[in-house]
C-alpha cells in the first residue's frame, strides 16, 4: 500500500518543544497531514515510553496503531489508524583524534522489548532521563556498535546530515567521510536524513552518497509542522517491510521525499545573524570565511559544505536515484493568500475547514486536480498551489538559524525558475 511516513520528531519531553507533542495530538495532526505512520521519538525518555506502551496497541510487526476512533477534528469518513514506529534521536558529544564533535543519529528499533535493552545499555553511559533527545559523551560509532549488537534489525540513520552544528557533515563539528566517523560500523548503515536546509539534488552531487537512501522528515517539535518533510512508500505497512526498502534502496516501493524548498530552511545560505549578513557560498569565499561587520569566523551553511565535498555538478541525478518534490505547508499557502500571519486563528479555521472536505494536506497539495481544487478552495488559494506544484516561488534564503523567507503571491513574480528543473523529475 501507498502511505506517507514521518519519522523524526520530538515529544514532550524533549527541549523547546510543544505541550502538544503528545500521543493524542500527533495522531489528530497525522489524520489532518495524510500521514499513515509516524516516529514515536525520544523512546529513551522513561515517562515518553510508558505513555507509548499504555496507548498504542503492539500490531507486532514493529508498528503500533492508534485507533482512528480515538481521532477528533475530523470527519469519520476520512479518519483512518495511525501507526507508529520506535525512533529516538541521540546526540553525540565527544572528542576523537584531537577534534571535538556533535554527531545527532535517527535510532530505530523494532520491538519494546528491542527498546527497553538499548535504553539500558544507552542509560549506563549517560543520564537519559534530562531530555528527550539525550546528549550523551559517547563516540557515534560506538553508538552505532551498542545498537546493532543488541538487535541487527535496528536502524541507525545519521540526522539532518549537513546542519552545520550537529551532524555527520556540519561545517562546524562534522566529518568530511561517513567512514571517519562510523569507522567499521558504516557498512551497516544504509539511509542518511538530507534535513531542512538540503534537498535530494544536492546530496547527488556526492558520488559517495549514492549507495544511501536519501530520508526526510520533520525533525518536528510542534504537531501543525509535522510532515512538513516526509517520505511516500509503496509496501508492507510493517517495520521490516520499511527496513527492506531502505536497505535496498528500491524505487518501485521507495516513491518520493517531500521536502521544504532548500532554501526555507535555516542553515542553507551562510552568514551571521546578529550582524545581518547572508552570504552565498561565492560571498563567502570573497570574504575568506570572516563577516565583514564583526570580523568573526561566518556560520558556513549547507550550501557552502556541499559545494566544498562535491564531486559532481550541479543537477548531476545518479541512475537509481529517488526523485522528490517541494512542497510548502497549507497553512503557509492559506496565510500567504490572506495576507495574514500564518499562526493566526483564522488560518487554523480555514486550514482544518479544506482539509475536512478534501479529506488531507497532502491530497490537496500534491494529488487533487486543478479543477477539483477551484470547486473546493478560494481562487487565490488555488492559484498559490498551482504555483508551487511549478516551483514558482521566491525565497530569501535561510542562514545562521534564521529561517529563509518565502513569497509565493498568486498575482506576483514568476519566481525561481530553476526549480521547475527539479520538479521535472516526476
Amino acid at each position: 500500500m501507498e502511505f506517507v511516513a514521518d519519522f523524526h520528531i520530538h515529544s514532550k519531553y524533549s527541549r523547546a518543544t510543544s505541550r502538544d507533542m503528545d500521543i493524542k495530538h500527533l495522531a489528530e495532526w497525522a489524520s489532518f497531514k495524510g500521514i499513515k505512520v509516524m516516529g514515536t521519538g525520544d523512546f529513551t525518555h522513561h515517562l515518553w515510553l510508558e505513555e507509548l506502551k499504555s496507548q498504542l496497541e503492539d500490531m507486532g510487526n514493529g508498528l503500533f496503531r492508534y485507533p482512528a476512533s480515538k481521532i477528533t477534528g475530523l470527519p469519520a469518513s476520512v479518519k483512518e489508524d495511525i501507526y507508529f514506529i520506535l525512533t529516538v534521536e541521540i546526540s553525540s558529544i565527544y572528542s576523537k583524534n584531537g577534534r571535538s564533535y556533535r554527531i545527532h543519529n535517527l535510532i530505530f528499533a523494532p520491538s519494546f522489548a528491542v527498546a527497553d535493552k538499548i535504553n539500558e545499555a544507552l542509560g549506563r553511559r549517560g543520564n537519559l532521563a534530562s531530555d528527550g533527545r539525550p546528549i550523551l559523551g559517547v563516540d557515534a560509532q560506538e553508538i552505532a556498535k551498542i545498537v546493532f549488537d543488541i538487535d541487527e534489525n535496528c536502524m541507525l540513520i545519521p540526522g539532518h546530515i549537513w546542519t552545520p552544528w550537529f551532524s555527520l557533515f556540519g561545517s562546524m563539528s562534522g566529518f568530511d567521510k561517513i567512514e571517519d566517523c562510523f569507522e567499521d560500523q558504516t557498512p551497516r548503515i544504509f539511509a542518511l536524513e538530507t534535513g531542512l536546509s538540503s534537498d535530494p539534488m544536492m546530496n547527488w552531487r556526492l558520488s559517495a552518497l549514492d549507495r544511501f537512501s536519501l530520508i526526510s522528515n520533520s525533525d518536528s517539535h510542534s504537531p501543525s509542522k509535522i510532515g512538513r518533510e516526509a517520505n511516500v512508500f509503496n509496501c508492507g505497512l510493517d517495520y521490516q517491510s520499511i527496513r527492506d526498502v531502505l536497505k535496498t534502496k528500491d524505487k518501485t516501493k521507495f516513491l518520493y521525499t517531500i521536502e521544504f524548498f532548500p532554501e526555507e530552511g535555516k542553515y542553507h545560505f551562510d552568514g551571521h545573524r546578529l550582524c545581518g549578513i547572508r552570504f552565498s557560498p561565492k560571498e563567502t569565499l570573497e570574504h575568506k570565511g570572516i563577516c565583514p561587520k564583526c570580523r568573526k569566523p561566518l556560520t558556513v551553511g549547507v550550501m557552502s559544505r556541499v559545494e566544498r565535498l562535491a564531486d559532481r555538478p550541479e543537477g548531476f541525478v545518479p541512475e537509481n536515484a529517488v526523485p522528490f518534490k517541494n512542497l510548502i505547508p497549507f497553512e503557509e499557502i492559506i496565510a500567504d493568500a490572506k495576507g495574514v500571519a500564518k499562526g493566526s486563528v483564522a488560518v487554523e479555521r480555514e486550514y482544518k475547514n479544506y482539509i475536512a472536505r478534501f479529506g488531507s494536506e497532502f491530497n490537496i497539495l500534491l494529488h487533487a486536480s486543478e479543477q477539483e481544487l477551484a470547486q473546493g478552495l478560494p481562487k487565490p488559494v488555488v492559484d498559490r498551489i498551482i504555483k508551487m506544484r511549478h516551483g514558482k516561488v521566491t525565497i530569501q534564503p535561510g542562514y545562521d538559524g534564521e529561517y529563509g523567507i518565502i513569497s509565493i503571491s498568486g498575482n506576483g513574480p514568476e519566481g525561481d525558475s530553476s526549480k521547475e528543473k527539479q520538479l521535472s523529475l516526476f
